[in-house]
């Protein structure tokens, strides 16, 4: 992952540093097991644990003779001991170390994305709750429908958060899942007793089945869900940048001081940081299908999919944790302007209150299709003479057969539309 968009946190999780310190708590585990089940002499393993160390410098230096990181850090590590260097990988193969270290990694990498998720949907709950009652206009196919509550926009993204950290949550026994089985995972040269004690010691699933490696639709189901959070982020990104447009003006995201907008326009305060999620969120879907081909491996494993692990996988971890922080800030720093909310809500005429006119004609004893016409005609005189549809309302002869002035007027009073938010907060738990 380029610098620009690389956590240092993450940065640091999946370091060659922290690659091969992983792969030396493994060997040691391996080793303290193998030994209590006496396959090799506990003087072995105390060996192993007290001298054991590896330089990661030496480790590239072997592996460009090498070509293989497994092999040059077995021989770096094998530097380190006496005799015990014998029982140093007994019975393991590299995807042994490569897959449970990577399980390891992405437990680690979990914490902090649905530590970062949580601090997120926080700032999305002040919203919600902040905005409930601001009135704005809501908007289908781009066009004026009906009244809305501002804050329903942050209680719908709310809700998307929600599900998506759930399934975060849950994914880690599927996705953090490790392997101690050997070159095709049948056990042949060390019992599963040293895989359990070996991935309960640091905090994976063992894998109840596995080949030379651990099945891959796990990360392409991890590689999924992380698509799916950078996708809703940036659903609501791009609603941001829908009211950022001058002709709205509902929201703008963050412009800071000294920050410029365009080289050649200086007036120009660009909704860039909604852009960038936009991009960003198209490159998780990318990695998602990478990691989807990743699962069709040969028979017991080829190595077709390494490559690209190495890329999409700490790719798409950083990308999520740089998207979330990020776009806490905006939301958390939002600028929002109801006075324009309420002036857009004029915009269109009083159309935006079209159904409501139709359900009340309908309850005065008017049949639907005989109701709706009415209603549709007298609209699109109101868009034709730039009129509006309470006026018009008012005015036609019909539609004063059925409804009164007062009737009329309730009818247009857009905090009606809000009076059951208050049901849908609370089946979020936004309400109590």
């Amino acid at each position: 992952m380029i610098e620009r968009y690389a956590p240092q946190d993450i940065a640091d999780i999946f370091s060659e540093e922290s690659k091969f310190k992983r792969f030396l708590k493994i060997e040691v585990l391996a080793s303290e097991a193998l030994a209590k089940l006496r396959i090799i002499p506990q003087s072995a393993y105390r060996e192993i644990r007290q001298k054991a160390k590896i330089s990661v410098d030496k480790i590239k230096k072997i592996e460009g003779k090498t070509h293989h990181d497994v092999v040059a850090f077995i021989l770096n590590l094998s530097e380190s001991l006496g005799k015990s260097s014998q029982y140093i990988h007994f019975g393991l193969t590299s995807s042994d170390l490569l897959d449970t270290t990577l399980a390891w990694q992405i437990k680690d990498c979990l914490e902090v994305i649905l530590k970062d998720l949580e601090a997120l949907t926080r700032e999305v709950k002040k919203k919600a709750l902040k905005y409930k009652d601001t009135i704005c206009v809501g908007r289908t196919h781009g066009v004026h429908a009906e009244v809305y509550s501002f804050g329903l926009k942050f209680a719908f993204f709310y809700d998307e958060l929600v599900r998506v950290r759930r399934l975060l949550r849950d994914s880690k026994d599927i996705v953090c899942c490790g392997k101690i089985s050997g070159a095709v995972g049948a056990f042949a040269h060390l019992p599963p007793e040293v895989e359990e004690f070996v991935c309960k010691k640091i905090g994976v699933t063992a894998a109840k089945i596995s080949s030379q490696v651990v099945s891959r639709d796990r990360l392409a189901y991890l590689l999924s869900i992380l698509a799916l959070l950078g996708s809703v982020i940036e659903r609501f990104a791009t609603e941001i940048r829908h009211l950022q447009k001058t002709e709205t003006k509902e929201a703008e995201e963050p412009f800071y001081s000294g920050q410029k907008g365009s080289s050649a326009m200086p007036h120009k305060r660009n909704p860039i940081i909604c852009e960038r999620m936009s991009g960003l969120a198209r490159l998780l879907r990318a990695n998602m299908l990478a990691g989807f081909e990743n699962i069709n491996l040969w028979h017991e494993r080829d190595i077709s999919h390494s490559s690209a692990e190495r890329v999409i996988i700490p790719d798409s971890i950083s990308l999520v944790v740089y998207i979330l922080r990020k776009f806490k800030e905006v939301i958390k720093n939002l600028s929002v302007y109801p006075e324009n909310m309420l002036k857009n809500l004029e915009i269109s005429q009083g159309l935006i209150y079209s159904q409501a006119v139709l359900l009340k004609l309908m309850i005065k004893g008017l049949k639907r299709e005989r109701a709706y016409d009415l209603v549709q005609k007298i609209s699109f005189e109101v868009i034709k003479n730039s009129t509006n549809l309470k006026e018009e309302l008012l005015k036609s002869k019909e539609a004063r057969k059925y409804l009164s002035s007062e009737e009329v007027e309730k009818i247009f009073l857009p905090h009606n539309y809000l009076k059951n938010i208050n049901t849908i907060y609370k089946r979020l738990n936004l309400l109590r």
